[in-house]
């Protein structure tokens, strides 16, 4: 009788995947951050009390913690914050390629602009507005913050991520709404070596577009075909947030 009821129905008949790492205070996020900006469930109101038997708790963290939300003022200034997006603008077609046999090679792989018509050889055409997410299994480390910096004995980080080639193929040839991966940050370390910079986030931000950045379970999703849904709190101002993240798929 109701369109949308039945709607419901037949999508709960998929399968629904968790895209997003459960938070506590000892998940990792980017070391830049300074300590001490993490406190998760500190009780304020406790039960007991005689005006009303209940429990309150605070949460503190940064706005780039744990599977995150990025929005373009988060690296260009003046740019969209959290409050310049409705619903509608969160949820999208799901594009998942798959570079994780490479990975398993050269840890601090760049997923290519070749590796992208690759995948369009097989599934078709990215969509217009479609978020693209990058498979590299990196979100298996989690939630060892060494492992997920891929530390080596210099101390320095190793990890897979975008290159700048690729970024500009899915918005630029093929008009894509956001792009997401499992590792902390967007540029594979050795093009953030390279560059000086975290240029390829950078890239993605200026263009206005949207990115979520440690994600997980990406290897339960269909390559092709799935619906993504971002949600965050509707805080008002914010470069990022915490998002919880999931995927309906076949």
């Amino acid at each position: 009788m109701y369109k949308l009821w039945e709607a419901l129905k037949e999508a709960k008949k998929y399968h629904w995947v968790e895209l997003s790492h459960s938070l506590n205070n000892d998940s990792p996020y980017w070391a830049g951050i300074p300590e001490g900006s993490v406190e998760l469930g500190t009780t304020c109101f406790d039960w007991g009390n005689e005006m009303l038997d209940c429990l309150i708790q605070t949460f503190k963290f940064p706005g780039q913690f744990g599977t995150h939300i990025d929005f373009p003022g988060h690296f260009v200034k003046d740019r969209e914050l959290s409050e310049h997006y409705g619903v509608k603008d969160l949820i999208f077609p799901l594009c998942v390629v798959d570079v994780s046999e490479k990975v398993k090679e050269n840890p601090t792989y760049a997923v290519t602009a070749e590796d992208i018509r690759e995948y369009e050889k097989k599934y078709g055409d990215i969509p217009e507005g479609a978020f693209v997410a990058l498979r590299t299994d990196w979100s298996k480390r989690w939630p060892d913050m060494d492992a997920l910096s891929g530390l080596d004995a210099e101390g320095g980080e190793n990890f897979p991520g975008w290159s700048m080639e690729a970024l500009q193929y899915i918005y630029e040839q093929r008009n894509a709404a956001a792009n997401g991966h499992e590792a902390l940050d967007t540029d594979a370390s050795a093009e953030a070596a390279a560059a000086g910079d975290l240029a390829c986030e950078r890239y993605v931000l200026d263009k206005g577009k949207l990115q979520v950045e440690v994600l997980t379970n990406l290897d339960q999703v269909a390559a092709a075909g799935a619906v993504i849904i971002v949600s965050y709190p509707r805080i008002e101002g914010a470069t990022g947030l915490p998002a919880r993240v999931w995927a309906i798929t076949e």
